[in-house]
């Protein structure tokens, strides 16, 4: 399933629904200010299975256009409010600024998961506003993220599954991590003009650093190494 939520036609068909349906949680009615915030849902849950029946899961009548916050109700109400008990997997997210690592992470994670995401350790240790970083305590976060990586490798705590959310342009740290916690890769592979694209229809923090957001699309863009 997590190759299929990365593919090309699930993300041109999610595109396509919300120009349809609009911005507006199909459940609770709430408006989701970022297009890249509102989740997919399939009505029918997908399995290794029926994914590659494009009947099921690439049907516009089965698929919901939900918050995050319908979306963990939705689970937690399928799981019965208990814990499933699954193997520990790992994966690794990356791709450019705007591709939607986040949301696929949501649209995929089940609550009890790990999530190591350099945009969320930072707003969580210096209280600043999401995506504002300062400089001052990189050193500090590069440290936490370090040892939640060696967590990861060694399969401490209790969680099923961990997801590691970067850009990882640099093919060697990628491969580095890859090869340290048998993380598997996923690409969120969108062109740069869909970044763009995407950053024009922000309506958030990051719309007051537009420029600043152009160059670090820019420079992934540059740097990646497939």
């Amino acid at each position: 399933m997590n190759s299929f939520y990365a593919s090309k036609p699930w993300r041109t068909l999610r595109q396509t629904l919300i120009m349809q349906r609009g911005n507006k949680c199909e459940r609770c009615g709430k408006v989701i200010v970022n297009v890249i915030d509102i989740i997919g849902h399939h009505k029918v849950e997908l399995n290794d299975t029926n994914v590659h029946d494009h009947n099921i899961s690439l049907n516009p009548e089965l698929i919901e256009l939900i918050c995050f916050e319908c979306h963990n109700d939705e689970h937690d109400r399928f799981n019965g409010g208990r814990k499933e008990q699954k193997p520990k997997g790992v994966y690794l997210i990356y791709g450019p600024p705007l591709s939607g690592k986040s949301t696929y992470v949501k649209q995929n994670m089940t609550p009890g998961d790990l999530v190591v995401d350099m945009d969320n350790l930072f707003e969580a240790i210096s209280y600043q506003q999401t995506y504002i970083k300062p400089d001052s305590l990189l050193p500090n976060i590069m440290a936490v993220q370090r040892l939640l990586i060696d967590q990861i490798k060694t399969r401490y705590g209790s969680w099923r599954s961990a997801w590691i959310v970067g850009g990882y342009a640099d093919k060697y740290k990628r491969e580095m991590i890859i090869k340290e916690t048998g993380a598997i890769p996923v690409l969120l592979d969108i062109s740069k003009d869909e970044c763009l694209m995407r950053l024009e229809m922000l309506r958030d923090e990051r719309m007051k650093h537009k420029r600043e957001w152009e160059t670090y699309i820019n420079r992934w863009f540059d740097r990646y190494q497939p």
